[in-house]
């Protein structure tokens, strides 16, 4: 199968029951996503498949082929990070940071969506991705600070 990830085409044999979290890790190397509860609860597997996020432990791999699969990995342009990442760092809102790429992924969804009209907003469309840090007063602000640099619609 061929896959089209951070803007490569990727050709893959795997079985047809392998997930896209796990063709991403093991086959491809990004281990930007991580596998946290694989069971589609936590949300550290966030990717972009055609600009919308997925839960890519919950999504087989072959069901994305011949889509754009976007990871953490394939935010940044170069050296220069998306400025939801540089507003991760800036307000602090990675602790572990264990589920910070999925995070970010949600938030750079987020601000797409449009749906950045408040903190309870940001709140309510985040609620899919857990931090056992308990880093949320930061990641809402990350989300809020990408907002005022012009991120979002």
């Amino acid at each position: 199968m061929t896959l089209l990830v951070n803007g490569r085409t990727e050709r893959l044999r795997i079985d047809s029951r392998v997930t896209l979290l796990d063709a991403l890790r093991e086959r491809l190397g990004l281990t930007g996503s991580k596998k946290g509860c694989d069971r589609g609860q936590c949300g550290a597997c966030t990717v972009h498949v055609d600009d919308r996020r997925v839960l890519a432990c919950l999504t087989l791999a072959a069901t994305t082929a011949g889509r754009r699969v976007t990871t953490v990995e394939g935010l940044a342009d170069g050296d220069q990070l998306h400025p939801v990442q540089q507003a991760f760092i800036d307000c602090d809102a990675f602790q572990c940071g264990f589920c910070t790429s999925g995070q970010i992924m949600s938030a750079v969804a987020l601000l797409d969506e449009g749906h950045t009209g408040s903190d309870d907003e940001i709140r309510e469309h985040m609620s899919g991705n857990i931090c056992r840090c308990g880093a949320y007063e930061n990641i809402v602000a990350a989300v809020r600070t990408a907002r005022r640099s012009g991120v979002d619609r």
